[in-house]
């Protein structure tokens, strides 16, 4: 059989998501290769995984029941075995997987990555953004070797970096009637359209702050996307309330969006980095670790500060 780990992880995928072509969006790959390892791994099996339903995705059959248990397995003791590998020498491995929170991508990871790959011999490195639930599932899978994340909702499995809080602060148009305002109460705001990041975990911490003063804001859009977000604040139809903020989208956003600090005490969240090595972290895990408290002790500042955490 000449099936190889990626070829089954990419069948495991379409498992997962019950589809070929969402399988073929979240893995960045082309829907015939996925094709191809379907029918390689239905030729070893001498059975079909999938029963394919025209426009309504995939069913796994009972003999592909079998075949996903034995590749999860798999796949299990082979990201056991590279972190196992990982922790035995100095030596930066060709190719990283890297999780990350979905606002993060744009806001801080592209800086990061680039200035990590500058202190480290990396070939490549593949960034998986997903929400709190999706990176949970990575990592244990091993889709993911670690990933950087907000401590909102359920906890991680295996160890958890701290490296900073992100103090949740309001962002409005420019010609908002608060937007000059040094500090704005959620009392204040609640008066307001609101624009809610709708990430599962995320929309909860969010919607639940406003329980503290007992009433919430309209929700006048709901998006899982933290560039439609900006794009709808920048644009008039409300505020929001955001923990994220880069050093490139601040002096861009300036025109187009307001940052004001909240008046509320209401608890911040923590970037951490998660894995499974425990306290046996690699040499380029830890660097990681480096640069990304390094870059985000220099993050902009809105009202409180962003206090990092020593290793």
């Amino acid at each position: 059989m000449n099936l190889s780990l990626r070829q089954i992880r990419y069948v495991t995928e379409v498992a997962r998501q019950g589809s070929i072509q969402k399988a073929s969006q979240t893995l960045h790959i082309s829907q015939s290769s996925i094709l191809a390892a379907i029918t390689l791994a239905e030729n070893a099996l001498d059975a079909k995984i999938f029963d394919r339903r025209q426009a309504r995705g995939v069913l796994i059959t009972q003999e592909g029941e079998r075949f996903l248990s034995i590749a999860h397995s798999l796949l299990e003791a082979e990201a056991e075995f590279s972190r196992s590998l990982g922790t035995m020498g100095h030596s930066t491995p060709e190719n990283i997987r890297v999780g990350c929170f979905v606002p993060f991508g744009p806001a801080y990871m592209i800086d990061i990555l680039k200035e990590f790959r500058q202190h480290n011999n990396v070939g490549t490195i593949d960034l998986l953004e997903g929400s709190q639930p999706q990176l949970r599932e990575w990592l244990v899978r091993g889709d993911i070797e670690f990933a950087v994340t907000v401590d909102v909702g359920r906890t991680f499995a295996g160890s958890s970096t701290t490296i900073c809080e992100l103090p949740t602060h309001a962002a409005l148009p420019p010609d908002h009637p608060l937007a000059r305002r040094e500090s704005v109460s959620l009392d204040e705001l609640a008066d307001y359209p609101f624009i809610l990041l709708d990430l599962p975990e995320t929309s909860v911490y969010l919607l639940t702050m406003f329980d503290m003063i007992a009433r919430r804001p309209h929700v006048a859009l709901r998006t899982t996307s933290y560039e439609t977000v900006r794009t709808a604040v920048a644009g008039g139809l409300g505020f929001s309330l955001l923990n994220t903020i880069s050093n490139n989208n601040f002096t861009s956003d300036r025109s187009r969006i307001a940052r004001v600090a909240l008046s509320d005490k209401v608890p911040s969240p923590k970037v951490v980095v998660v894995d499974l090595y425990g306290s046996n972290k690699p040499a380029h895990l830890k660097s990681f670790i480096a640069t990304l408290k390094n870059h985000l002790s220099q993050r902009p500042k809105i009202g409180s500060t962003c206090a990092t955490f020593a290793s």
